[in-house]
C-alpha cells in the first residue's frame, strides 16, 4: 500500500539514495560502545549477516523448562529476593513464547508473540531479561531488546545486564547499538583540522543564513576549529573512542553534524581509515554480542540493513512498547522543505568538481535541472503560502488536505518535483558508482575517492525528502494518506514545508516487522486502555494474529491501601478553557499549600501551566520547579536535594513528566493532575484518520480518543506509588473522570486506589 522497501518510499535510483529510504534525520546504521563481558562464541558465528543456525533437535518444552529456571537461579542469587507472582508469571510466559517459535531457515516457520503488560514493581526487566538470554544461549541465537527511552537503556546496560552477566552461569556478551551518526567520521575530521593537507572548504556545511558581522564569524570559525583539533588529538592519544555521548561535552548540534559519520559519505571498506573507523569497530564488537540493546526507532530504520540481528533469527524484545505504533509513523513519514534551497545552489558545482577530480563523465544536464528544480520548489512554495495563509487569515500555520486529496493546483508542481529530483538522484547514483569502482581497481586513490564520495552525501538525503514526499502526496490508494502543509516562523526565518504519513500504524507494523519476526516479546506497564488490550493490539497490527498471547501481571502494591486517587467536582466545565482552568488554578494553590515533602503537577498544555505558574503565591514560589526551566538532570536534582533537606518540593510538568519518572517514597507524595490528558485536536495525522474512520460510519472518538487517553491516564497515576511502601495520593481535577461514561471507562484500566470525590 506504501510502496515497496522496508521504509520511506523512494522512487529514484538504488545506490547513494537508497541510504535515505528510511529518514532523511535517521543517518541509522548501527554500532556498540566496548563490550564489558567476553564472548564465549566467535565473530563470525554471531555476524549480522551469517544466519545462526537453530538448536532443531533439543525439545521446546526442555528450552521453556531450563530458560524458566536460570530466571530461578538469578532470583535466587539476587541479594534481597522477593518472590513476586507476577514476575514468575512473566517469566514463564515469556519462556513459553520464546521456545515455540522456529527460527532461521525452515519451511513454514511457527511464529509465537506475547503481549504483557507488567504493573510498575513487577521486576519485568529481570523476568524477561535473564528468561530470554538463557533461551538465546540454549538456541545459539541472540536477543534483541528495544527501548524508547534513554533511560531504559541506561538501566539495562548499566545495571540489570551487568548483574545478570554476574549471577547467570553461562556467560554471555552485551552491547548498546546506536545510530551511525553518533561517531566521528576521522576523514572528516582529518580534513577539517588540516592533517591531510587538503583545502579547507571540503565539506561545505549547510548553515542557515545569518547575518554574521566578521568578527563574529571568524570567532565562530575559531571555536569550531579549536573543537576539531581537541578531538583529532584525542582520538589519536586514545582518550577518546569517536563516541559524541562519550564526550565530556555534548558539542553544537551543527558542529558535530559537520564531522559525525554518514552512510551517504562513506565508501566503507574503500575507505583508507576503514580499520581503524569509530562507527566499523563498534559494529564489529556489536557483532560480538549475545545481547543487544536498540532503541524501537533504529529498529524499524534498519529494517533489512543486516546491521542489527534479522528478526526472523533473534528473540525480539520491545520493552516500553506503547511506544511503537507511534515511533512506526513517525519512521515512514516523510517531508520536504521548500524554502530553504542554498543547497540546490551548490550541487551542480559540487558534482562537477567531483567528476573533474576523477575525471569521470556527468550527466550535463545537471546544472540545467537543478535550476529547473529550484525554480518548481519556489512556486511550490509560494502556493504553500498562499494556501496556508488563506486558511489561517494571514497567519503561520498548518493546512491538511481532507481525505487526503491534493489540490489539483498543487499535482503538477508536485509532479514536477518528483521528476526533476530522481533526475538527479540518478545522476548523484551514477557518479557515486563510478567512484567506488575506481577505489576497488586501484587502491592507491582511495583516499581521494573516499573524499569526493564524501562531498555528494549531503545532498543524497535532500534528494530522498524530496522523492520519497512528492510520490507520497501524489498517492492515491482506499486508504488516504494524511497529507498537509505548514509554514512557520522562526528565529527571523519562514520556513515551508509539505508532509505526507501513512495514517495506521498498525498496518505498518503488521507489513514491515510482524511478517519477519518469529519470536517477540511486546511489554510495559501500560499497555491496556480502559481494562482491554484492545486499543493496543490494533495499534500495533497484532489484533487477529492467532500466535498473540496477551497477559496482565498486576502489580505487587496494595494500591487500595498504600493510596487514594480524588476526584475533584469543578463548578466549570472543562470545555470552557478560560473557567476551568481559574478554577483549577484556584483549588491548585490552595492544595499545594498542604504538600509537607515531594509532589508533582501535571499539565495538558504549555498555556495551563503557564497560568499556573503565574499565579504561585510569594509563600510557594520556592517550591516550584517548572519544567523547561532548566533542564531535566538538574530540576530532578534539586528536587530531591530539597526534599532531603526537608523541604517541600512541588515539580510542575508536561506529558515527558507523566511517564518514566521515578520519583518513590517522599519524593512524591501527591500527585496533582490538572486535566485529563486528551492529545490536542490539531494533530494532522490523528485528524486524517478520524475523518476516515468518520467516513466509514465508525467513531474516532470512542475507537482512538478515549483508549489514548485512557493509557496516558494510567501512566500519570502510575507516578504515585513507586514501591510496597510508599503512601501517596493522586488528585484529579477533571470531574468528568467519575461523571461521564467514557470516564469511567477509564478509571477500569487504573490501578485500584481507594476513589474519593471532593467537592
Amino acid at each position: 500500500m506504501y510502496g515497496a522497501g522496508s521504509g520511506r518510499i523512494i522512487t529514484a535510483a538504488t545506490g547513494i539514495l537508497q541510504a535515505c529510504h528510511i529518514s532523511a534525520t535517521a543517518v541509522l546504521a548501527l554500532s556498540a560502545p566496548p563490550l564489558a563481558y567476553p564472548t564465549p562464541l566467535s565473530t563470525a558465528s554471531l555476524s549480522s549477516e551469517t544466519p545462526v543456525p537453530t538448536a532443531a533437535h533439543s525439545s521446546p518444552d526442555k528450552w521453556a523448562q531450563q530458560a524458566f529456571s536460570a530466571f530461578l537461579d538469578v532470583l535466587q542469587a539476587t541479594p534481597g529476593f522477593r518472590q513476586r507472582e507476577g514476575q514468575m508469571a512473566m517469566a514463564q510466559c515469556v519462556a513459553d513464547t520464546f521456545s515455540r517459535a522456529d527460527l532461521g531457515d525452515c519451511e513454514d516457520p511457527q511464529r509465537a508473540i506475547a503481549v504483557i503488560q507488567a504493573g510498575t514493581g513487577v521486576g519485568k526487566s529481570a523476568a524477561y531479561a535473564s528468561t530470554a538470554i538463557a533461551m538465546a544461549l540454549q538456541r545459539k541465537t541472540r536477543v534483541l531488546i528495544s527501548t524508547a527511552t534513554v533511560a531504559l537503556q541506561e538501566q539495562l546496560m548499566q545495571k540489570d545486564l551487568p548483574a545478570l552477566a554476574a549471577s547467570m552461569e553461562q556467560p554471555f556478551a552485551f552491547a548498546l547499538a546506536k545510530g551511525r551518526g553518533r561517531y566521528v567520521c576521522k576523514l572528516k575530521l582529518e580534513r577539517l583540522v588540516g592533517s591531510s593537507g587538503a583545502e579547507d572548504d571540503f565539506f561545505e556545511a549547510d548553515f542557515p543564513a545569518v547575518a554574521l558581522g566578521t568578527a563574529s564569524q571568524e570567532a565562530l570559525e575559531e571555536r569550531r576549529f579549536r573543537l576539531y583539533e581537541h578531538m583529532a588529538a584525542t582520538l589519536a592519544t586514545g582518550r577518546w573512542d569517536g563516541d559524541r555521548d562519550s564526550l565530556n561535552e555534548a558539542p553544537d548540534a551543527q558542529d558535530w553534524a559537520t564531522v559525525a559519520a554518514e552512510r551517504h559519505s562513506c565508501t566503507v571498506r574503500h575507505c583508507p581509515r576503514f580499520r581503524d573507523c569509530s562507527y566499523y569497530q563498534a559494529r564489529n564488537r556489536l557483532a560480538e554480542a549475545q545481547v543487544i540493546v536498540a532503541n524501537h526507532d533504529l529498529v524499524l530504520a534498519s529494517l533489512g540493513m543486516k546491521t542489527l540481528p534479522e528478526l526472523d533469527n533473534c528473540l525480539l524484545v520491545f520493552d516500553e512498547a506503547h511506544h511503537l505504533p507511534a515511533v512506526a509513523l513517525d519512521q515512514f513519514s516523510s517531508a520536504m522543505e521548500l524554502a530553504s534551497l542554498r543547497w540546490l545552489d551548490r550541487l551542480p558545482k559540487v558534482l562537477q568538481d567531483v567528476s573533474s577530480a576523477l575525471q569521470l563523465d556527468l550527466d550535463p544536464d545537471v546544472s540545467t535541472v537543478s535550476s529547473q528544480l529550484k525554480a518548481t520548489l519556489n512556486q511550490l512554495a509560494r502556493m504553500v503560502l498562499d494556501l496556508v495563509h488563506a486558511s489561517t487569515q494571514g497567519q503561520d500555520g498548518t493546512l491538511r488536505f481532507a481525505h487526503g486529496v491534493l489540490p489539483e493546483a498543487l499535482g503538477e508542481p508536485v509532479a514536477l518535483v518528483l521528476a526533476q529530483a530522481t533526475g538527479l538522484a540518478q545522476a548523484l547514483d551514477a557518479l557515486g558508482t563510478q567512484i567506488k569502482q575506481i577505489a576497488k581497481d586501484d587502491p592507491m586513490q582511495a583516499l581521494q575517492c573516499s573524499q569526493q564520495y564524501a562531498k555528494l552525501g549531503p545532498l543524497a538525503p535532500r534528494l530522498g525528502a524530496l522523492t520519497s514526499t512528492a510520490s507520497l502526496l501524489l498517492e492515491h490508494g482506499e486508504q488516504p494518506l494524511a497529507k498537509w502543509l505548514q509554514c512557520k516562523s522562526e528565529s527571523g526565518f519562514l520556513l515551508i514545508s509539505a508532509h505526507a504519513c501513512p495514517m495506521v500504524p498498525g498496518d505498518l507494523l503488521r507489513q514491515f516487522v510482524w511478517s519477519q519476526a518469529r519470536a517477540a516479546l511486546l511489554t510495559s506497564a501500560s499497555l491496556t486502555s480502559c481494562g482491554s488490550f484492545d486499543y493496543f493490539l490494533q495499534e500495533c497490527g497484532l489484533s487477529g494474529n492467532p500466535n498473540v498471547q496477551a497477559l496482565e501481571v498486576s502489580s505487587p502494591f496494595d494500591y487500595a491501601t498504600q493510596g487514594t486517587l480524588t476526584v475533584v467536582h469543578t463548578m466549570a466545565d472543562a470545555k470552557n478553557v478560560q473557567a476551568y482552568t481559574g478554577e483549577v488554578v484556584g483549588y491548585l494553590m490552595q492544595d499545594m499549600a498542604r504538600v509537607e515533602h515531594g509532589a508533582l503537577v501535571l499539565f495538558t498544555s504549555r498555556a495551563q501551566m503557564r497560568a499556573a505558574t503565574d499565579a504561585i503565591p510569594a509563600r510557594l514560589l520556592e517550591s516550584v520547579l517548572v519544567q523547561g526551566s532548566t533542564s531535566r538532570t538538574r530540576l530532578l536534582a534539586a528536587h530531591m536535594a530539597r526534599v532531603e533537606a526537608g523541604l517541600p518540593s512541588i515539580i510542575f510538568g508536561l506529558q515527558s513528566f507523566g511517564e518514566g519518572l521515578d520519583l518513590p517514597g517522599i519524593l512524591c507524595e501527591t500527585v496533582f493532575i490538572t486535566k485529563l490528558p486528551f492529545a490536542p485536536p490539531s494533530d494532522p495525522v490523528d485528524e486524517a484518520r478520524a475523518e476516515w474512520l468518520r467516513r466509514r460510519g465508525r467513531d474516532p472518538f470512542n475507537e482512538l480518543v478515549i483508549p489514548a487517553t485512557g493509557i496516558k491516564l494510567l501512566q500519570w497515576t502510575g507516578r504515585a506509588i513507586r514501591t510496597e511502601e510508599d503512601r501517596a495520593q493522586v488528585i484529579c481535577y477533571d470531574k468528568r473522570l467519575n461523571e461521564q461514561a467514557y470516564g469511567r471507562r477509564m478509571l477500569q484500566g487504573l490501578p485500584p486506589y481507594r476513589l474519593l470525590q471532593r467537592k
